[in-house]
């Protein structure tokens, strides 16, 4: 992470359901009040994800809350919102996506230098198995991490 970047939203639950391919920072198209909202950390990307219509890539249900303070210019909450990239990059996504089981996956929304953008991977879902073995691989890394500590704790 970069040091004048913002986390304004994480969606935590990617890289447990996830095989992470590859990462791509875009920029996102906000209306009105949106920008506000998000700067209050009143946004979810849990459930949204990515689509490609007529070469734009689109974000899908991500949800930006209304801001408290707006008037009739609020925004709809659960709008498509238009993420800005290159036509190469474009073409890349459509290619990795036409492969079956991937899909794009928001990973987090942030400020870089004042402007909103958007980590999106490529993504392909994970097994129950899959999950399943990770857990397995984290629970017997953190075993040995504290056995390791301990070995080191008695020899001092």
């Amino acid at each position: 992470m970069k040091t004048n970047e913002k986390i304004l939203c994480q969606n935590k639950r990617a890289r447990h359901d996830y095989f992470i391919e590859d990462t791509i920072e875009c920029g996102i198209v906000l209306k009105g009040t949106e920008i506000k909202s998000l700067r209050n950390g009143l946004a979810n990307i849990n459930e949204s994800y990515g689509d490609i219509k007529d070469g734009e890539v689109f974000l899908i249900n991500m949800h930006i809350s209304p801001y408290e303070k707006g008037n009739i210019f609020n925004h709809d909450p659960k709008r498509h919102r238009k993420l800005l990239l290159t036509k190469r990059e474009i073409r890349k996504l459509e290619n990795a996506i036409m492969q079956k089981g991937y899909t794009l996956v928001p990973l987090k929304v942030y400020l870089s230098n004042q402007l909103a953008k958007v980590e999106l991977a490529i993504a392909k879902g994970k097994k129950l198995y899959d999950r399943r073995e990770d857990l397995k691989k984290e629970s017997a890394d953190r075993e040995i991490r504290k056995n390791m500590k301990d070995r080191n704790e008695r020899y001092y």
